[in-house]
């Protein structure tokens, strides 16, 4: 594994980002205004990041993994266009700034999101093209492809959004909630670390302890997030907080309560950083990136 740290990493997403966007005719340059607006308007970019690190992580090639990496930049950007719409979470700020339907209109940021959401399949659809002489990247690449729609999909963040939506307003079980978070949050991010394995060849022990790593951590993420909501402050998260309550949202401090939230942070955080201990200094941008995230929500 290369030197990188997570900065690195993200420094390669934000020079790359709209390299691989689709060329838009001028006559439909506002989808492509849209569509960037929201993809350039910051963010930790902790999934493409994630999808970089495990790659490396394998023995694989960090820039032959940078397609798949922003296309699942562009996935989640789809994802957060869509969940601020008012027929979804109804939010005003994103990252601080204006949301995409407070700009470009409701049905302008629609169309933003499916162009995002369909540019990140064209991406990575686009670079198998290239492998079709060499059976082992081809494979590679498909079965990185697939890790990326399995979590996007109607089993990943579709699904938690569903879920999410069917509990507001009603009770809401510790079962129920540990779905829409696994789905809705964890999804991606075990996504795009699985599919950093792939590129990178990983055998099958390295891709469970991953795994493991991922799913913990992209809980640990959401419950970190329902945290700050209550405690956080609008700089802190560039949105408005509270609004989880607002919005009568289920989140872990509305069932379980704020300090059994916290418990539940530290207690994934430890079993992620515990799924790559025994590969020490390999995997410090991995066990680095669980203890910034816990910190933040203590």
């Amino acid at each position: 594994m290369k030197d990188y740290t997570f900065d690195d990493y993200r420094k390669m997403i934000e020079d790359h980002l709209m390299d691989f966007i689709p060329d838009v005719d001028h006559k439909s340059i506002t989808l492509y205004e849209s569509m960037k607006y929201s993809l350039t308007s910051g963010g930790k970019r902790i999934r493409p990041v994630l999808l970089l690190a495990a790659c490396d992580f394998c023995g694989g090639n960090v820039k032959e993994a940078l397609p798949y990496a922003c296309a699942v930049e562009y996935i989640h950007t789809y994802s957060l266009i869509h969940d601020d719409l008012p027929c979804m979470d109804d939010d005003d700020l994103r990252r601080g700034m204006p949301t995409n339907h407070k700009v470009y209109g409701e049905a302008m940021a629609t169309l933003a999101g499916d162009g995002l959401q369909s540019a990140a399949f064209e991406v990575m659809s686009r670079d198998m093209l290239f492998y079709f002489d060499d059976d082992k990247a081809l494979k590679r690449r498909v079965r990185a492809a697939y890790e990326i729609c399995k979590g996007a999909g109607c089993r990943g963040i579709v699904a938690g959004q569903v879920a999410d939506i069917s509990v507001e307003d009603q009770s809401c079980s510790s079962e129920m909630l540990d779905y829409i978070h696994l789905t809705k949050t964890s999804a991606l991010i075990v996504a795009a670390v699985r599919a950093g394995a792939r590129l990178g060849d990983a055998d099958e022990d390295t891709l469970e302890d991953l795994t493991v790593y991922a799913e913990n951590l992209g809980l640990a993420f959401q419950i970190r997030d329902d945290i700050l909501d209550v405690e956080g402050s609008e700089e802190e998260m560039g949105k408005k907080s509270g609004m989880d309550s607002v919005n009568k949202k289920a989140t872990y401090p509305s069932i379980n309560g704020l300090e059994e939230s916290k418990e539940r942070l530290k207690t994934l955080t430890e079993v992620a950083m515990d799924a790559l201990g025994k590969y020490y200094d390999n995997a410090e941008v991995f066990v680095k990136l669980a203890k910034d995230l816990a910190i933040r929500a203590r």
